[in-house]
């Protein structure tokens, strides 16, 4: 399933099959960032920026995990999905 606009963030990364794919999913994440409405509230908007860039992370390494074939590379994944789900939460 390639990420589209309207799929929310946790679900880019699901069948996710190709070398573009994560470029795709990190270009969408940005987007999301750019568009996302400002309130005015420094703390309020810094807080909401920061937890849509963990959850790209999250979206990423869910990614090398489904699709990488480094050992390596997938344990980093888990450590990098653990650490940023308790920044977001």
């Amino acid at each position: 399933m390639a990420p589209s606009a309207s799929m929310p963030m946790g679900q880019m990364h699901k069948g996710a099959a190709g070398p573009h794919d994560m470029k795709s999913s990190m270009m969408m994440g940005m987007e999301g960032m750019q568009k996302m409405p400002m309130s005015g509230d420094t703390d309020k908007d810094f807080a909401m920026m920061m937890k849509m860039h963990h959850q790209q992370a999250v979206n990423m390494a869910e990614m090398e995990l489904a699709n990488g074939k480094s050992a390596e590379m997938k344990a980093m994944a888990k450590q990098i999905i653990a650490a940023q789900k308790k920044e977001i939460a």
